[in-house]
């Protein structure tokens, strides 16, 4: 049986939101213009990024190339997560008929295998800098969106996405899967040594991801079957058995680590709810992907959903909590923009399949405050985060530093919930209409 939504706390401490009968924002011509006009305010503010030199800039505030600085990032340093998330979004913006999309598509692919590409050893490095790798170390959680990359590209009609994506590929099953556990391993150095005795589901919940869209640009079911195994570990059993809660470190033979601390952006201690938002969009398309021949992952998408609204969002002032403690408390009270973006998706995707008016309201929800505090209106694209008395902060983002959980915000509700972006965009399908009878 679903949940029942009295689950998801107090929610007569939540702002009412009047959702009419069954007006759903998304069928709305003109809510389903305003998300077309965000998701090019935000492609067209990241367009100016890039760089000369190869590859993408950071920006500012301004959508200017962000200065370094002590306690800043080097500008100089192009990072591999946000190179292939970068193609993947550009990739979604071709498949939407953006003119000049397809050259920033083309940008990022040739950087990711003439400068990010490790040509001795394999694999992909983590950062480079002008001249020279600077990190080294292959990480799962890199070479999860180059797999998204390529994935992207090859459904836009990348000519040389068809080898990132089998290239990174064999690298990911020769190197960072590890079929006893059905997840893969966290890091290695260049010449593949594994570098330390951890195991995140950071790392595994974006592998999924792009399985996922690998699938969709592949038909290879052997994709599907991966992103299908690391769900069955990281939720159906260990979610489960933590209150339908995502939990984030784990040991070598994926034994749960509470006391684990780590870096604050990718690997904070106690419980991250935006992963638990994210996976619950991700579980209910790899259901949707699947055929639903797996029963347990709607209904678990859902689960995951009301731990997020109830333990993540603060009732008084709104948002969700970066972390909260294994008890339920708010650990780090900052907002970052994330979350935000993956509630947008999940209450979107949940509330196509589950046509359910607690969706609905909280999809609305999440959209005041996002568009309250987080959307620049005046140069375009995200603002990353705010402190617990919600006023803009920039530590540790700097800038605006991403376009790829943002941009899916404004997109996933405008298409059908059959699936991935890619598929859905790629089919120009009207949105709902295989969802309504």
């Amino acid at each position: 049986m679903p949940p029942d939504h009295s689950d998801s706390g107090d929610q007569s401490a939540l702002p009412h939101v009047v959702a009419g009968p069954r007006a759903e924002w998304a069928t709305l011509p003109s809510h389903r213009t305003w998300l077309y006009q965000q998701a090019e305010n935000i492609f067209s503010f990241f367009a100016n990024s890039i760089n000369p030199r190869g590859c993408f800039l950071d920006l500012d505030e301004d959508g200017k190339p962000l200065a370094g600085g002590p306690s800043r990032p080097d500008p100089a340093l192009r990072r591999l997560h946000r190179t292939s998330r970068t193609v993947y979004s550009y990739a979604l913006a071709h498949l939407l008929g953006r003119p000049g999309a397809d050259m920033l598509v083309d940008h990022g692919v040739r950087f990711l295998w003439d400068r990010h590409r490790d040509a001795v050893h394999g694999g992909y490095f983590s950062s480079v800098g002008d001249n020279a790798p600077a990190d080294t170390s292959k990480q799962a959680y890199g070479h999860a969106f180059v797999l998204l990359a390529a994935s992207g590209a090859k459904v836009a009609g990348h000519p040389d996405a068809a080898r990132l994506l089998s290239d990174v590929s064999t690298i990911l099953s020769e190197h960072f899967w590890e079929d006893e556990y059905g997840a893969a391993a966290e890091s290695f150095t260049a010449g593949w040594q594994p570098l330390e005795l951890y195991r995140g589901q950071n790392a595994n919940m974006h592998l999924t991801e792009a399985l996922m869209a690998a699938f969709e640009a592949t038909g290879d079911d052997n994709y599907l079957r991966m992103a299908e195994r690391i769900a069955d570990l990281l939720i159906r059993r260990h979610a489960s058995q933590c209150g339908w809660r995502v939990p984030e470190h784990f040991t070598p033979h994926w034994q749960l680590d509470e006391g684990y601390s780590g870096n604050v952006v990718f690997r904070p201690s106690g419980l991250t709810p935006g992963h638990w938002l994210e996976w619950s969009r991700l579980l209910a398309q790899l259901g949707e992907l699947g055929g639903n021949r797996l029963g347990w992952l709607r209904d678990a998408a859902k689960r995951l959903f009301l731990s997020a609204v109830k333990q993540g969002w603060d009732l008084a002032a709104g948002g969700f909590y970066y972390t909260v403690d294994w008890d339920g408390a708010p650990r780090m009270r900052q907002r970052f923009w994330w979350p935000c973006a993956e509630g947008i998706s999940a209450a979107a995707f949940l509330n196509a399949l589950e046509n359910d008016l607690f969706y609905e309201e909280w999809y609305r929800r999440i959209w005041d405050f996002t568009a309250t505090h987080f959307i620049d209106c005046e140069h375009g694209g995200w603002y990353p985060q705010l402190d617990e008395r919600l006023q803009r902060a920039n530590d540790p983002f700097f800038g605006k530093p991403d376009i790829y959980h943002s941009v899916q915000a404004c997109l996933v509700p405008l298409f059908p919930a059959t699936g991935s972006l890619l598929s859905s965009i790629s089919r120009r399908c009207p949105y709902r209409e295989s969802n309504k009878s």
